[in-house]
């Protein structure tokens, strides 16, 4: 399972997410680049998609790979020998740390025991499989395929496959949600003992089904009130932390040692490249994306490199701000020794005064040099990072 062989000092550490956009079904409150595909657009798109990752051969230069992520639509319903296509080449051509984070997203009802080993053959580590509700009618108001019970023999089929590091996706304030129904999910999910939870609320998308239902001024009424929503993230952080979990980011909950390698790239502002429809890369502080219509993506996906290398430089200034408004999300918050020798510089002071005047105010608290955000403060989380990008 190694990866390239050769020098890797002085190599930054690179995170790779590569996006599988075929699904079963689109559920009704996706807005993610995602469908049903045939055979031959599968495998297709696989040979394009390849062909993208061949023309970034050059970044193995800079960086050692530290974690690969399969996100799509449904990674898991492709077969798995794409799946090993993509990581042999990766490996073949990049450096890979020596206990790489690779994770696969998975919907329940698409694991088998087949599938499952070849994952494990093929030295994926990390699993992240979407319940989102243990309640019958919220799956079938969110258009999700799967029953819980799909849920549980997926998940006992992983574990029994060897996985011991598995994520579960939860989701609250779902239309007609009480707060019991998300106890109970909370409850059953925490009861599985997995190493990650993510409790996600509800965002309605607009131009998806799901918008069209409840979104509207009628549809809005059956969703549950900003109060009960905040009650509803609360509890969820007080409950998990009774079971030995970690609120580490706004949304995400952990056991110790099992933070998301690589999500936390992207929060701390460390360099990763997409490959695939609508994958968002960030690589020597240039920030670029692939087409979200597979079409123009198929097209043009072998000029990713190119147009990575004639994309501008985020200024400074733009810099900054994201090391404000990503640190912010997580629990351990912004530092200004590690602002200072990211930047050259310390905190601007209007930087600073913000912050002053948000500790005052109770939505921050100091730690040490560190400056996060309070429980208080997470409830207006969106405000306050929103701030930091107006500055």
């Amino acid at each position: 399972m190694a990866g390239k062989k050769g020098q890797t000092l002085d190599k930054k550490p690179l995170s790779v997410y590569v996006h599988v956009p075929f699904c079963k079904r689109k559920c009704l409150y996706c807005d993610f680049p995602s469908a049903p595909g045939t055979p031959e657009e599968i495998a297709f798109y696989f040979r394009i998609l390849m062909q993208e990752i061949r023309s970034f051969e050059a970044l193995d230069s800079l960086y050692t790979v530290s974690t690969v992520f399969f996100g799509g639509g449904t990674p898991s319903l492709v077969d798995p020998k794409y799946v090993r296509q993509v990581l042999d080449l990766l490996r073949a051509q990049y450096h890979f740390e020596e206990d790489p984070e690779i994770s696969l997203e998975a919907n329940p009802g698409t694991l088998t025991q087949e599938s499952l080993a070849a994952y494990r053959d093929m030295g994926i580590s990390r699993l992240s499989i979407g319940l989102q509700s243990a309640n019958e009618d919220e799956l079938k108001i969110l258009g999700r395929i799967h029953s819980f019970e799909d849920f549980q023999k997926s998940y006992e089929l992983a574990r029994e496959a060897g996985f011991a590091n598995i994520n579960i996706d939860l989701m609250s304030a779902l239309p007609r949600q009480t707060m019991e129904k998300w106890q109970r999910t909370l409850q059953i999910a925490a009861d599985l003992k997995p190493e990650h939870i993510s409790a996600y609320s509800l965002i309605i998308e607009e131009g998806t089904p799901f918008a069209e239902t409840w979104g509207t001024r009628v549809g809005r009424i059956y969703l549950p009130g900003e109060d009960l929503d905040r009650e509803m993230y609360h509890y969820t952080k007080e409950f998990l932390a009774s079971r030995g979990y970690e609120r580490y980011e706004i949304s995400n909950y952990a056991l110790p040692g099992f933070e998301s390698r690589h999500n936390m790239t992207y929060w701390t502002g460390g360099d990763y490249v997409g490959f695939g429809q609508s994958a968002a890369s960030y690589l020597d502080g240039r920030r670029f994306q692939n087409p979200a219509e597979k079409t123009e993506y198929l097209e043009e996906a072998r000029e990713a490199y190119g147009r990575f290398k004639s994309t501008r430089p985020l200024s400074l200034k733009s810099r900054e701000e994201e090391y404000m408004f990503l640190g912010l999300r997580m629990h351990r918050g912004v530092s200004r020794e590690e602002f200072k020798l990211r930047f050259g510089e310390s905190f601007p002071g209007t930087y600073e005064k913000k912050l002053l005047d948000y500790c005052m105010q109770g939505f921050m608290e100091k730690e040490d040099d560190r400056i996060r955000l309070t429980d208080k403060g997470i409830d207006v989380s969106n405000v306050i990072m929103a701030d930091f990008l107006q500055d």
